[in-house]
C-alpha cells in the first residue's frame, strides 16, 4: 500500500502514524533510537507490506500489469489502491479527506526533527503539491505515475499505467474494495497487538 493507506491504517494514533508513514526510509533494524510507539508504527508498516505482498487479490491486480511493467507492477497497484481509498474516502472515514490530510501534514511539520533525512527532503514537495489529496483524482494519479517514471529515468514507463487503470477501472476498484476490508481487519489486530506488547 502507499502513503495514504499506511496513514489511515494507523487508527488515529499520531506516533504510530509517523512510523507507519516513513518506515520505507528506515533500513533494517536501525530504528531503536525512535520513541517506542514510532518503532511500533514502523513494525506495523512492515506487517502491512508483507500482508499485501502475499495476498492473492493485489497479486491478481499486479498480474494484469505485469506484461507491460514487470516488477514495477506492484508499485503501480499500491498507487492505484491509494487512488481508490482517496476517491471512496467517505466509505472509510467520517473526517473529510482534506481535514485528515492537513492534520497529518501538521503532524509531520511538528515532528520534522524526528523524520529521517529522506523524508525531510521529500516533505516540502509532498505538501506543496498536496500528494495525499491529489490521490483522489485521475489527474493527480497520472502526475504521481509520471514522477515515479522520471525517478526510474523513464525505464519503468509507469506514466503509461493510467491507460490500464482506465481500461480495467471496475476490476481494479472491486479488487481494492475486497482487499482493503481484509487489510483493515488485519491491521487493526496487528495495531492492538503492538500497542499491548
Amino acid at each position: 500500500m502507499n502513503f495514504l493507506a499506511h496513514i489511515y491504517l494507523s487508527f488515529d494514533d499520531p506516533e504510530i502514524a509517523l512510523g507507519n508513514f516513513f518506515a520505507d526510509h528506515i533500513r533494517g533494524n536501525k530504528y531503536g533510537h525512535y520513541p517506542e510507539k514510532v518503532q511500533k508504527g514502523i513494525l506495523l508498516h512492515r506487517a502491512i507490506d508483507t500482508f499485501t505482498d502475499t495476498h492473492p487479490i493485489p497479486r491478481k491486480s499486479s498480474k494484469r500489469l505485469h506484461k507491460n511493467y514487470g516488477h514495477y507492477s506492484r508499485v503501480i497497484v499500491d498507487i492505484f489502491y491509494d487512488y481508490f481509498l482517496a476517491k471512496n474516502w467517505r466509505d472509510y472515514s467520517s473526517i473529510p479527506l482534506k481535514a485528515f490530510v492537513n492534520n497529518f501534514y501538521d503532524l509531520l511539520e511538528e515532528n520534522y526533527g524526528l523524520l529521517p533525512l529522506a523524508t525531510q527532503q521529500m516533505l516540502p514537495y509532498m505538501i506543496a503539491h498536496d500528494w495525499l489529496c491529489n490521490y483522489s483524482n485521475l489527474k493527480g494519479i497520472a502526475r504521481v505515475l509520471s514522477g515515479m517514471n522520471r525517478r526510474t529515468q523513464n525505464r519503468s514507463k509507469m506514466n503509461l499505467a493510467i491507460i490500464e487503470l482506465e481500461a480495467h477501472y471496475t476490476d481494479f476498484e472491486k479488487e481494492f474494495s475486497a482487499f482493503f476490508e481484509e487489510l483493515i481487519t488485519f491491521s487493526r489486530q496487528k495495531f492492538i497487538f503492538l500497542c499491548e506488547n
